[in-house]
């Protein structure tokens, strides 16, 4: 039957899965309206969860869109560690492998692993990879990259930035560079802004949006990491507490990891964790 204790152990249930307090709450109160002292099996449960747990996904799950005008300019941002360089080089290689011609300017110019990174997916995808000397302005990178793309009529120019969040203001001064500069070239540049999430990270993820939001326009999102976690709840508070569209999903390292997002195969995974 469903009473206040089995109430209460969905909401636990949803709190592990990463889904936050205020969202589980919410998902709980939607699942037990009109049903409050009736007679439903667990198989139900999971049945209406999953169903409530589309609906809030749906409205998000959005690929990237394309635009007529090129070249389109999309800024990629996020924290080292989440996947940022990796998903670039993906998502070129798959606009690659779609007929599209795409610029990559590997703008964490002070990590030369994520440079090095960079390269070797586009030497594999066959981007081209603009890079400055190590520690330079990434503005000025992202600069020339934007005059490269526009010359030869690339469709898309991916700019990697700096993850580094501990000094937020440095962080925000040069991304706020970036922008300002390739808008010197096209006043409607960025035209998409990424924001680059590990799932595994929970919360916190909460958090680097509502940071990231302040430093940049952030108009999507890619989550990472989203293999073999049992954390995907928080994807569900980001859609509930953000809107904002999730573009693909990474699921292991390959290149066709990255995966358009699917509310529906999601909502069936999320609530298979047994009840």
């Amino acid at each position: 039957m469903l009473d206040d204790e089995m109430l209460e152990s969905l909401e636990e249930l949803l709190i592990a899965s990463d889904m936050g307090v205020d969202t589980a709450l919410r998902v709980s109160a939607n699942i037990a309206e009109g049903r409050y002292g009736k007679r439903v099996s667990a198989r139900e449960i999971k049945e209406l969860l999953a169903a409530e747990v589309a609906r809030i996904m749906e409205p998000v799950a959005r690929p990237l869109p394309l635009y007529p005008k090129t070249p389109q300019v999309v800024l990629v941002v996020g924290v080292n560690g989440s996947g940022k360089t990796t998903t670039i080089g993906k998502l070129a290689s798959q606009f690659r492998a779609a007929g599209k011609s795409v610029v990559i300017a590997a703008g964490d110019t002070f990590r030369a692993a994520a440079v090095e990174q960079l390269q070797i997916w586009g030497d594999r995808a066959g981007v081209p990879v603009l890079t400055a000397p190590e520690g330079s302005d990434p503005a000025s990178l992202a600069f020339d990259a934007m005059t490269k793309a526009q010359a030869e009529g690339a469709d898309l120019l991916m700019i990697d930035t700096a993850g580094r969040l501990q000094n937020r203001q440095d962080l925000m001064e040069e991304l706020a560079k970036i922008v300002r500069v390739i808008r010197k070239k096209d006043p409607d540049a960025p035209h998409n802004t990424l924001l680059v999430l590990d799932a595994t990270t929970g919360q916190n993820a909460l958090r680097q949006v509502e940071i990231f939001r302040q430093v940049a326009d952030v108009s999507g999102l890619v989550m990472t990491k989203l293999d073999g976690t049992a954390k995907g709840g928080v994807l569900v508070a980001l859609a509930d507490k953000f809107g904002l569209p999730i573009h693909a999903i990474g699921v292991g390292e390959q290149i066709d990891d990255l995966q358009p997002f699917d509310p529906e195969e999601f909502a069936t995974a999320l609530t298979g964790l047994e009840a």
